[in-house]
């Protein structure tokens, strides 16, 4: 796998970025939308075992390429595992032309000046050498902003680059993942004091780095131009945040340069007792949708 491919492929490619990394507090309610009840599994090895295989279903579809899908993020138990017989980051890439991410984060502290930042991250430089074999390109990182507090909303973005500039120490590109919760009173404040911590960490980073960044979908079209345009990022990608498919297309065809990273609006409507034809159907017109909303702009 080259990363000079990948990265170009991030860079100049039109589509979008499929979130596949339900860990292990999301699982249940992930099967749950894709028909599977509680009761079909008896232990967490079983739960990941069936949400693997939503995950395969979806990467071997004929919908799933690169042609429209550009990257996913996986969960670390789905880049142990493989696909059709593959490793799954080679199988992503190799076989679908999808540029696989890795989400390392462990889950959120508890609320602290109207944030959860990330949970300490046990063995991150042996998980980052792990993935780097796997021939995963990047990974994903996320902390919660649940009201507009400066103080705390520079703390979780001081965070995130900390840990980004690990990441890339480790030869991989960071996906930093701030996301606002999109139903606070204060969004827009809150997105405003994001938008100023992140320029001012960016222009602290070296000329030769770069990284991702992933962000709820903003209250004021394009309020994220000036992350889009710097020189110091990569691509900027959307979280649907809880919008309905639909919805979370029309506002992101709106804001130009930011292309989708949803993971609930691009499952939405699967079932696992679908037919293939019928699964396959479905999965398209999502691919297509939320592929014509990353593009718009």
């Amino acid at each position: 796998m080259t990363t000079a491919a990948m990265t170009a492929k991030m860079r100049e490619g039109r589509g979008f970025i499929a979130a596949l990394d339900q860990s292990g507090g999301s699982t249940p309610k992930a099967l749950r939308q894709y028909g599977i009840a509680e009761t079909a599994w008896s232990d967490e090895a079983g739960m990941f075992d069936l949400m693997h295989a939503m995950r395969a279903r979806i990467m071997t579809s004929p919908a799933f390429t690169g042609e429209k899908v550009i990257g996913a993020i996986l969960f670390e138990q789905t880049m142990d595992r493989t696909v059709d017989g593959t490793p799954t980051a080679r199988f992503l890439w190799e076989k679908r032309g999808v540029v696989p991410f890795l989400k390392i984060d462990k889950g959120l502290e508890a609320e602290a000046d109207g944030v959860q930042l990330m949970k300490p991250i046990a063995g991150l430089d042996a998980l980052l050498a792990r993935a780097v074999a796997a021939g995963i390109f990047g990974t994903k990182e996320r902390s919660v902003i649940n009201a507009a507090n400066a103080r705390g909303i520079e703390a979780a973005v001081a965070q995130q680059f900390a840990l980004g500039r690990q990441v890339i120490a480790a030869g991989l590109m960071p996906i930093l993942e701030p996301e606002v919760t999109i139903s606070i009173p204060d969004k827009a404040a809150a997105e405003s004091l994001l938008r100023d911590a992140i320029l001012a960490e960016l222009d602290r980073l070296p000329a030769d780095q770069q990284v991702m960044l992933k962000l709820s979908l903003p209250s004021v079209d394009n309020f994220y131009l000036p992350l889009v345009d710097h020189p110091r990022v990569l691509r900027v990608v959307a979280l649907s945040g809880g919008h309905a498919r639909d919805a979370a297309n029309a506002i992101l065809a709106r804001n130009r340069g930011v292309i989708a990273s949803f993971s609930r609006a691009l499952t939405e409507g699967l079932n696992a007792q679908q037919s293939d034809a019928e699964f396959n159907a479905m999965l398209g017109q999502a691919i297509e949708g939320i592929w014509a909303a990353s593009v718009a702009g």
